[in-house]
């Protein structure tokens, strides 16, 4: 079993940047392809960005692309999301996510984060003018 636990959320102004983190209890870390997903007010949680067990391979949201980036540390069971020039359309919760039996990470894009192995609590994102 993994427990995902993130932070780094925050209050930031419009233009800005922030770093997420996502801590992972477990030993098979790994064996995980590892996703973020995010959920706005009122909306249905969406797929943000994935990144394969090796690290490799990389896969992002159209909205997100060119501006965050995902990587992970299989030493310290640690993924992160940089996030640079964030606008009040990335407002959102923003979780973790890991899938035991999924080998690539566009393969997370079409998933909804319910249909991970596992997920996060969440870490709040609040983006101003």
């Amino acid at each position: 079993q993994v427990q995902l636990v993130e932070s780094g959320g925050g209050l930031v102004q419009a233009g800005g940047s922030l770093r997420l983190s996502c801590a992972a209890s477990g030993r098979t870390f790994s064996s995980y392809t590892m996703g973020w997903f995010r959920q706005a007010p009122g909306k249905e949680n969406e797929f943000v960005a994935s990144i394969t067990r090796s690290g490799d391979e990389t896969y992002y949201a159209d909205s997100v692309k060119g501006r965050f980036t995902i990587s992970r540390d299989n030493a310290k069971n640690m993924v992160y999301l940089q996030m640079n020039s964030l606008s009040p359309e990335d407002t959102a919760v923003y979780y973790c996510a890991a899938a035991r039996y999924v080998s690539t990470a566009q393969a997370v894009a079409v998933m909804v984060m319910e249909g991970m192995n596992y997920w996060g609590k969440g870490t709040l994102v609040t983006v101003s003018l």
